[in-house]
């Protein structure tokens, strides 16, 4: 009889970075923090820890508003502390996933930086959603979509000329804008990301 899947019957533990545990005293909980505390997780009995988010970053939606998901955000250490934290969780009989974000990237991201700059109908906008707004000069959103977090789902940009101009669409907060997944770049950058971390040791991902 062919066994199941190991996440099937596992206990996973989910662990919010920022609030775990802080190593080095500056208010916020970071990787060497959690790799500190492995032992007292695995003593629960669990099979597997969960990380939300520690990727960089602007914050504003608790690091789910991804910046660069092959990075980690400075205040939670860096790479040799996330495959440190792997390794000493897999030594432990622990293993590790972690959360993709795929509907969107922060605004902070290059490409939505580059899609800024990159103007109407450019290679660069087609991975996220810009469309030009209704109304005699574009005024009104193209349609209307709210938002998750209230408000409506759609932002206008000004453009490299200082005038207002298209509209990009963010179901959740506005610095996340989303991507668009019939753009074959969007999928390999993520297939990207994927390989990163599972070459860092990660056994699975957990898709928010």
């Amino acid at each position: 009889m062919k066994s199941s899947p190991w996440w099937k019957e596992a206990t996973i533990y989910q662990i919010y970075p920022r609030s775990f545990f802080d190593s080095n005293g500056d208010g916020e909980g970071d990787l060497p923090g959690i790799t500190s505390k492995l032992e007292y997780v695995k003593a629960l009995g669990v099979d597997a820890i969960w990380l939300s988010p520690f990727y960089t970053s602007p914050n504003k939606d608790g690091g789910y508003d991804v910046a660069d998901p092959r990075d980690v955000d400075p205040r939670f250490g860096n790479l040799a502390d996330a495959k440190k934290m792997i390794d000493v969780a897999h030594s432990l009989g622990l293993r590790v996933l972690v959360d993709v974000v795929p509907n969107h990237f922060s605004d902070q991201h290059v490409w939505f930086q580059a899609a800024l700059k990159a103007g109407r109908g450019s290679p660069e906008r087609s991975r996220f959603h810009f469309y030009d707004g209704r109304g005699e000069s574009g005024e009104i959103p193209p349609n209307n979509w709210c938002s998750i977090f209230g408000g409506p789902a759609w932002s206008r940009v000004k453009e490299v000329d200082g005038k207002p101009g298209q509209w990009y669409l963010h179901l959740f907060d506005s610095t996340q804008a989303d991507l668009n997944w019939e753009n074959d770049e969007v999928k390999e950058d993520f297939e990207k990301t994927l390989r990163f971390w599972l070459d860092k040791g990660v056994d699975g991902f957990r898709i928010d």
